[in-house]
């Protein structure tokens, strides 16, 4: 299997933040923590700065799930409970994704998602990419990238995963779970958005009291948010959560609350820690996020939303 050589500048090009809508197709792990709801919400609920044209269900495996494609499973179940509180059908918008992680032996994962997401890159026009937003394990999108190549040319991938380049480690969660599928990604020259999480999106932390305070009672899916989020943080007296998750879509609306650098794309060895190769090819990294305007935004659009 051999990826296209992207031309630099063209690579360059499909890094600068898009000036336009874009077209998005996001990967999430849905129901693994909290934050990807916030996440799927906050794309769903801004259609003048993108167009979500699919969801997929992306494998994962912690306490809430018995393996990798129950993890899935239960991504998927969650992902028709959020688009039901957001008054969207799940017909051909919502798909399963793997059972199964890449593996050592990088063997793709055929699916519903992955299938979904080739045609939809293939399909895209010259100027037009699909912004593949992955919130999950990076198994579906490595996947497409084998078993399709050429869609290099026709995505541009934001990934939240990974912690930042100088962390002594990088064994953050999503990148942890399928290390082979990162390899894959970061190797493959796709156009490639890095948002990593401590030291970064880390800042993204609120409480129960504020998002009462701001979305409780405004919808269906604000007050869910509030529960899951009470739920999963019962000691909420002084404490906070992350919402990892939304800072890929932050991106997408404005680049300059997640602030980024080009630089050459990190190697990740099977030691699971980021090293330097200045040979490769440049990748794009957030290297901070304003907290402030991104919820501000996300609360916003989840008042005025209102019940569906």
């Amino acid at each position: 299997m051999t990826f296209p050589t992207l031309d630099e500048a063209f690579r360059i090009s499909r890094l600068t933040p898009p000036r336009n809508k874009a077209r998005i197709a996001l990967d999430t792990d849905t129901y693994n923590e909290i934050d990807d709801q916030f996440a799927l919400t906050y794309a769903m609920l801004s259609p003048e700065q993108m167009t979500v044209e699919a969801i997929y269900a992306a494998p994962f495996h912690n306490a809430r799930s018995e393996g990798p494609g129950d993890g899935m499973e239960k991504s998927y179940e969650e992902i028709l409970r959020l688009l039901e509180f957001l008054g969207r059908s799940a017909d051909g918008f919502a798909y399963r994704g793997s059972t199964d992680y890449l593996g050592v032996d990088r063997a793709p994962r055929d699916n519903d998602a992955v299938r979904d997401l080739i045609d939809k890159a293939l399909a895209s026009a010259d100027d037009d990419p699909l912004y593949v937003v992955a919130i999950g394990a990076i198994t579906n999108v490595a996947s497409a990238l084998l078993l399709a190549p050429e869609i290099i040319e026709r995505i541009v991938i934001v990934w939240l995963g990974g912690h930042n380049l100088n962390w002594p480690h990088t064994r953050e969660f999503n990148l942890v779970q399928d290390v082979p599928a990162a390899q894959v990604v970061l190797d493959s020259g796709a156009p490639f958005v890095i948002v990593p999480c401590y030291g970064v999106t880390s800042h993204l932390l609120t409480t129960h009291a504020e998002l009462r305070a701001y979305i409780g009672g405004t919808s269906r899916v604000g007050d869910y948010l509030c529960q899951i989020f009470k739920d999963y943080r019962p000691d909420s007296f002084g404490a906070s959560s992350v919402i990892w998750d939304i800072s890929t879509i932050a991106w997408l609306i404005n680049a300059d609350w997640a602030p980024s650098d080009l630089t050459h794309s990190p190697l990740l060895t099977d030691q699971v820690t980021w090293s330097v190769d200045r040979s490769r090819h440049l990748a794009r990294v957030v290297n901070f996020v304003h907290r402030d305007p991104i919820f501000r935004d996300l609360f916003t659009k989840i008042r005025s939303h209102g019940g569906a």
